[in-house]
């Protein structure tokens, strides 16, 4: 239970909801591409980028952050 709480696990659902909450704001860009709004999506689509470029930065870490509890 105690784990459940530890650092790991609170950056890990930190991250699971930034992966959730990019699938949502994906959805509602391809929406507002669908009504002719580029400009808008173009914008979301960058912001998207830097999320997912960093999705693996925080994949990384959380890993070395497990891998040093173990230890």
């Amino acid at each position: 239970m105690a784990n459940e709480y530890s650092l790991t696990d609170l950056l890990e659902r930190f991250y699971q909801n930034q992966l959730a909450l990019e699938a949502a704001v994906m959805e509602l860009t391809l929406w507002a591409e669908h009504q002719n709004e580029s400009d808008l999506g173009k914008n979301v689509r960058g912001a998207l980028q830097t999320i997912g470029d960093n999705a693996g930065h925080i994949k990384q870490g959380i890993a070395r952050l497990k891998r040093s509890d173990l230890t």
